[in-house]
């Protein structure tokens, strides 16, 4: 008699995945039709043609204007730096290019990856989308961890190792945004439409980044990350009616964070009126309008303000523009705004001029992160808008920020070499 071991039980038969099973056992599919064949064929065939025509497409010629309007922005914005800076940095430093040249080194870097990013082709990037939200999302949680995350000035923004290696996660969370958003909704069309899939799974995506960032605090950003993805969406062809019902709940959010939070409501006090406490809480802004105020129309020349020497906080960074009012006047910071408008508009215009909706809606997102930037810094630093803590683009103090600036405008001028062809007359 044999003796049954578990070495010789014989084990019962496992199914084979369908794959390895005999062609006879395998389930029949239902033959395609004639019709069916010739579309099935046909859309391989436009997907292939479109393949070439993106790799042909993308050796064009970038957007001369956009590209110099940028380099002119960028090369202004490191003049104004060095002029703005020199005395804090001797006091602090003792050496008075101090920002200037940490400046110039990550804006040598900023142009070499905008000129590089421009020459791929963009349909690469909706590839980094998926990924580059989720690390996004991981990088916020972590910057809100104590011991992790860097603290200055009574926010946690800041990750890295000492001062000289330190990025914020928030800067990632704009581009990712944008990449995500301008991939996913490209490819819905029609169901933006409905609330399931035009609404919902994006309002609870900037739910989430927009809160994560509101908590270190970082209303600037949170304001800044809310918006192009509001954009987008609404250039991607939401419900009008859905436009009008987030409107009300912005409005209702910003209400409450400004007037009913603690960290805000001292903010928008001194915001009304600055002179209420000049030597405390309104100091910043009231010395950010006697610099404005003193430049009159000329300015007092570059190089030669007066409240840049320890008396207007923050001169380098969020204030810089005062000091351009007080050095180049009304008609120096006027032409500045000028070219933020040109290049704004400028950009827009390769949006419309794109050559697929993903290309589009990914140059709207970026340019809105740059017009929104410009117009929040700016309103702050004349007291059209309460105080927040927001920079200048190209021109304050950062070498992340800039780097990440100028890498987005690399996305831009990607998208502009495959424009569609402008008709003549």
């Amino acid at each position: 008699m044999t003796r049954t071991t578990p070495a010789n039980r014989r084990r019962p038969a496992q199914p084979r995945p369908a794959q390895q099973r005999p062609a006879s056992q395998r389930p029949r599919r239902r033959p395609l039709s004639r019709e069916e064949a010739l579309e099935r064929q046909r859309r391989r065939d436009h997907q292939r043609e479109m393949e070439q025509q993106s790799r042909e497409l993308a050796k064009g010629p970038v957007d001369l204007p956009f590209l110099l309007l940028v380099l002119l922005l960028t090369a202004i914005g490191l003049v104004m730096l060095l002029s703005a800076s020199f005395p804090s940095a001797y006091y602090e430093t003792d050496d008075p290019t101090h920002y200037f040249t940490r400046q110039g080194v990550f804006a040598i870097m900023g142009v070499a990856a905008m000129l590089f990013i421009g020459k791929i082709n963009y349909q690469r990037f909706r590839a980094l989308a998926k990924p580059a939200l989720f690390v996004t999302v991981v990088l916020l949680a972590l910057v809100l961890i104590p011991g992790i995350g860097l603290v200055r000035n009574n926010a946690r923004r800041w990750l890295g190792v000492g001062e000289l290696l330190t990025f914020q996660p928030s800067e990632i969370a704009k581009v990712a945004i944008v990449l995500y958003f301008a991939d996913s909704i490209s490819k819905k069309k029609d169901k933006m439409h409905t609330f399931r899939y035009g609404i919902l799974p994006y309002a609870l995506l900037l739910m989430l980044v927009g809160g994560l960032v509101l908590l270190e605090p970082h209303l600037s950003g949170a304001i800044l990350i809310m918006g192009a993805g509001a954009v987008i969406m609404l250039v991607g062809g939401i419900n009008w009616a859905w436009v009008g019902g987030a409107l009300g709940a912005a409005a209702a959010m910003m209400y409450f964070v400004l007037f009913v939070i603690g960290y805000n409501a001292s903010r928008i006090t001194y915001w009304l009126d600055p002179w209420e406490d000049a030597q405390g809480s309104g100091y910043q802004l009231s010395q950010s309008l006697l610099s404005i105020g003193s430049g009159g129309l000329l300015g007092v020349g570059l190089g030669k303000s007066r409240q840049k020497f320890m008396f207007l906080p923050e001169e380098h960074n969020d204030f810089i523009f005062a000091i351009v009012c007080e050095e180049l006047g009304l008609i120096g910071a006027g032409i500045i705004m000028l070219l933020f408008a040109a290049l704004i508009l400028r950009g827009y215009w390769i949006a419309l001029h794109a050559r697929d909706r993903f290309g589009s809606l990914m140059v709207v997102g970026i340019i809105t992160l740059i017009a929104l930037q410009t117009f929040l810094n700016i309103g702050v630093v004349t007291g059209l808008l309460p105080t927040t803590g927001i920079s200048l683009p190209f021109f304050s103090y950062g070498g992340t920020a800039l780097s990440m600036q100028l890498a987005e405008m690399g996305i831009v001028l990607s998208v502009s070499r495959q424009m569609r062809p402008t008709k003549a007359g």
